[in-house]
């Protein structure tokens, strides 16, 4: 998933990161690197939807109803909408489990940033990231099957291998290993239920 990662940077990373910096108060730096790693677990979520609740067709219901492409040409609001929420859900109703719990406590962690504000963060990257998925599948012409095959294009298990690498690297840091462990655990378990297709 890296491809997309890296064209949702080149795109947007920029113009993201700065709204979301003003926003919630934090360095446009950190945001920036906190981007690649929150944007795995949204896929990695769309992905276990699309595996275990309908093929393609689930994935297109989640783009149409979250992953509106308008939400790029007006970053300001909608971001100035979520730093507003006093109850953000940074499980995303329910798509990433409850692993978004866990990764807000990971990132807090290893970025040295409260947690009450990753709780808006990911809230805030999720329509953006859907809609720019959205774009790729109705203006760039991948179309379903493509998004589809973008979430599965790197084999079975590779968000977690992502996912895992980053978590993995940062256990020397802030937390000991055994509390990031057992945060690294329950994300990944909570997240994909173990590698399968």
């Amino acid at each position: 998933m890296g491809g997309f990662i890296d064209d949702f940077m080149s795109v947007l990373g920029n113009d993201v990161s700065n709204q979301a910096s003003s926003k919630l108060g934090i360095g446009q730096d950190t945001i920036k690197q906190m981007i690649p790693q929150i944007a795995p677990l949204i896929l990695g979520g769309l992905k276990k939807q699309k595996d275990e609740h309908g093929g393609a067709a689930r994935v297109d219901h989640i783009l149409n109803k979250y992953g509106s492409a308008s939400a790029l040409d007006n970053l300001t609001d909608l971001f100035e909408t979520k730093a507003k929420d006093e109850n953000p859900d940074p499980n995303l109703g329910g798509l990433l489990g409850n692993s978004g719990n866990d990764a807000v406590n990971i990132l807090s962690n290893k970025f040295n940033v409260d947690g009450s504000t990753i709780m808006k963060l990911i809230p805030m990257l999720a329509p953006v990231l859907l809609g720019f998925l959205t774009q790729k599948r109705d203006q760039d012409g991948l179309g379903s099957s493509g998004i589809a095959s973008l979430l599965d294009q790197d084999g079975d298990g590779s968000v977690i291998d992502d996912v895992a690498g980053f978590l993995l690297q940062g256990m020397s840091q802030g937390s000991s290993k055994k509390s990031s462990g057992g945060l690294l655990g329950g994300l990944l378990g909570g997240l994909f239920g173990g590698r399968r297709k």
